[in-house]
């Protein structure tokens, strides 16, 4: 029998955003580590299975989960969030502090070290944030994420705040934030934009290479081969709570799906993870040689429009494509029932959250998006150029943008010119306007509904889309500097409808997290929350 496991999302929206809120009050953190260690472990290796790119593994210069997989087991950020849980606890830090809505104190643990022996104090913690601004990588998240530290120039050159860090000693660490946000705690648990790295090691002006990194982390990148393997050990310098269960892990890279869901089944890998095709999950739970765990998720995925680009900076060419978009068909047609639609860019279960495009546009009308055109005086059909990424999200993708090309010339309204280009490039020529229309997906940087909004709508968001509304720049600005959880909740829903009114995107669809292993493999449930963590130290594989 198949053990197929099912966690609630808490409402991590409606969290009540307390003012010191980051300490770490129980023992382990919470994460399923087995207490202080010593670093280091004797556990039997074991090999993750995944189809996932990595952009970079230095966190200066990434924003993707492929990235983050590694990241998060590598490094340490000052706090963190448990599996399952929404509570930020203390990581390198024992705890950060709020001494009132602009300034966060963070206090470091006694005898932190990086693997490389290197002692890591508050300089390494500064020079972190330093070196990813200065660095100014379009595909990092730190110019994205830390706003309320930095000043963006009219020509978008992100610069640090003037005495936005302070270090008075080597275990303190203080944010002077230009304006009241309760949020930056959140984003400090990500390590696209918070890692800490060794300023003996990493260069204040350019990236390390991917395999000369080094963390805090439970575990220490020794091998990497771009695209084939990455081989991580545990760290015998590393003394925090998630000790590393298994003394090596492989993490296997796999170009096809089908190779993957091979690969399980023969125990080339012991846990297949990101990403299988719907049909490929289904014929696996029927294989008694493997479990399937399901979590609920948090994975989205949308369409971003160009805003500011010939055809997309109408918004009338917009609003049509919302009114006859049909996520019924992309769930049922292209992922087989597999997902859920999303008529919003935040995901059910995160307060505040409102189906702002469903309560706009209704069931997909093709006349209604026609009157929009003939009302805008725009002469259709409207030609559309529309990119997808063939590897990175997985083999539905390719079935859900001949989905939605099929949705859009078929209501006669569109002539759709569909294009593929694969990863490392589509994320640099989207934002050079490649495309009219373009998909991505997305999970959530902490477990927060602002990490579904102030990342997309702010002036152009990570994407680089054009869109800028002063009304949803200010919404934003509120629910991150309010601490009463119905006024951000209320701030939420009105931010998500002028989303609606506007169409800067379409959200698609919201999906499970889904891991298949064999039966020798203890924890991977464990780690199969909404934060779409993949935590190696939880995992442990007993003997052959």
């Amino acid at each position: 029998m198949k053990r197929k496991k099912f966690f609630a999302l808490v409402g991590a929206g409606a969290l009540a955003v307390s003012l010191a809120a980051c300490g770490d009050d129980e023992p382990g953190g919470g994460n399923g580590g087995s207490g202080p260690g010593e670093g280091g472990s004797t556990g039997v290796p074991w090999t993750l299975g995944t189809t996932d790119t990595v952009t970079a593994l230095d966190p200066a210069g990434s924003y993707d989960l492929g990235s983050s997989t590694l990241e998060y087991n590598i490094y340490q950020t000052l706090v963190t969030v448990p599996a399952n849980s929404t509570e930020i606890v203390g990581d390198a830090a024992e705890e950060c502090v709020y001494d009132d809505p602009q300034t966060l104190t963070c206090t470091l643990k006694e005898g932190l070290k990086f693997s490389n022996g290197n002692d890591l104090t508050s300089s390494d913690v500064k020079y972190s944030f330093e070196r990813s601004i200065a660095i100014q990588d379009a595909n990092g998240a730190a110019i994205y994420l830390l706003g309320s530290i930095t000043d963006t120039a009219a020509d978008g050159t992100v610069t640090l705040n003037p005495d936005a860090i302070e270090t008075p000693d080597d275990t303190t660490v203080v944010f002077n934030l230009d304006k009241p946000d309760t949020t930056f705690q959140y984003v400090l648990t990500y390590p696209g934009a918070a890692a800490i790295v060794d300023e003996d090691t990493f260069p204040a002006d350019v990236k390390l290479n991917d395999d000369e990194v080094v963390g805090s982390g439970p575990y220490k990148l020794s091998q990497y081969e771009s695209g084939v393997q990455a081989t991580l050990e545990a760290n015998e310098e590393y003394t925090g709570e998630n000790v590393a269960l298994a003394e090596t892990v492989f993490v296997k890279y796999f170009s096809e799906p089908s190779a993957l869901k091979l690969a399980i089944e023969s125990g080339e890998v012991d846990v297949a993870w990101r990403s299988l095709s719907p049909t490929d999950i289904t014929d696996l739970s029927e294989n008694d040689d493997v479990e399937v765990a399901t979590g609920n998720g948090a994975e989205i995925r949308y369409w971003v429009w160009k805003t500011d680009g010939e055809v997309g900076k109408d918004v009338a060419v917009r609003q049509a494509a919302a009114q006859v978009f049909d996520r019924e068909a992309i769930a049922e047609n292209a992922y087989d029932g597999t997902v859920d639609p999303l008529y919003s860019i935040v995901p059910p279960g995160f307060g505040g959250q409102v189906d702002a495009f469903a309560d706009k546009y209704g069931e997909p009308d093709v006349d209604a998006a026609a009157q929009i055109l003939e009302d805008a005086g725009i002469k259709t059909p409207v030609k559309l150029t529309v990119g997808w990424t063939p590897t990175h999200y997985g083999p539905a993708l390719e079935d859900e943008a001949n989905e939605l090309e099929r949705q859009l010339e078929d209501s006669g309204l569109f002539d759709v010119d569909l294009k593929s280009t694969e990863w490392e490039q589509y994320q640099t020529i989207y934002k050079e306007g490649a495309y009219d229309l373009f998909a991505l997906g997305w999970f959530p940087d902490y477990p927060d509904a602002d990490t579904y909004l102030s990342p997309f709508v702010v002036d152009g968001g990570f994407f680089q889309n054009g869109y800028s509304n002063p009304a949803a720049n200010d919404l934003v600005a509120t629910e991150q500097g309010e601490s009463d959880p119905a006024a951000r909740e209320a701030a939420f829903e009105e931010l998500q409808g002028i989303i609606a009114e506007d169409v800067p995107f379409m959200p698609s669809w919201v999906g499970q997290n889904t891991g298949i292993y064999r039966p020798e493999m203890d924890g991977v449930e464990d780690t199969l929350d909404p934060s779409f963590i993949f935590r190696f130290w939880l995992v442990s594989k007993t003997g052959e």
